[in-house]
């Protein structure tokens, strides 16, 4: 059986997110709360798999509820069911250490199967917050971040088939520059050769397949 506890301040939430759990053979109610407070010490008292914590309110927080359920309790599973989506709070409740951080429009049956998944400490959020996430995500980095703007002039004029004197007449530098530049790049770049350098750029979107020269 996994043991549940809910922590809202709502009492209508509580009611029913207790039927969506006493409806599961595999899941025990141990217990509710109705602050941050009293969240503390229902799992200090029951040790639930997992605890349904809300984010807002009265005497204390949600986030700081869990973070000292995740100081005194590690074994302790929180997932967060708030109405709020904000960066600040997504962030802050990760770092506080939450195993999933859910929205109150979760269907029923994606808030069990989350539940299920929680108490075996698989991380659980919702599809926006998910999305929001990934949104937010760097872009992965490629070789071509190492060169600088000059750099990535000349390799493109390169893998458009140029010669070392067609680049400098064309960026107004001497041969002897842009044989420099060029040396700088296929170091960079780990490449052997102008050809390996243009394939590179190729494939990382600096120059279209269509462009390239012989």
């Amino acid at each position: 059986m996994i043991r549940v506890a809910i922590a809202d301040d709502h009492e209508i939430v509580r009611r029913g997110l207790r039927m969506t759990i006493l409806g599961e053979e595999d899941m025990e109610l141990v217990g509710e709360a109705a602050n941050g407070r009293e969240a503390v010490l229902l799992a200090a008292a029951q040790s639930p798999d997992v605890l349904l914590l809300d984010i807002q309110m009265p005497e204390m927080d949600g986030l700081a509820a869990a973070e000292k359920i995740r100081a005194n309790q590690p074994d302790v599973h929180i997932l967060i069911l708030t109405s709020f989506d904000t960066d600040a709070k997504l962030y802050a409740a990760l770092k506080a250490g939450v195993t999933g951080y859910l929205l109150k429009d979760t269907p029923g049956d994606s808030l069990v199967a989350a539940i299920r998944g929680a108490a075996q400490g698989i991380p659980q959020l919702h599809p926006d917050i998910a999305r929001k996430l990934m949104g937010q995500m760097p872009a992965p980095a490629t070789p071509l971040d190492e060169l600088t703007e000059r750099e990535r002039e000349v390799l493109t004029l390169l893998a458009q088939g140029n010669s070392n004197k067609e680049i400098a007449a064309r960026l107004f530098l001497t041969e002897a520059t842009v044989k420099g530049y060029v040396s700088t790049i296929l170091g960079k770049l780990h490449v052997a050769d102008r050809t390996q350098a243009a394939l590179l750029a190729v494939r990382y979107g600096l120059v279209d397949v269509d462009a390239m020269g012989p």
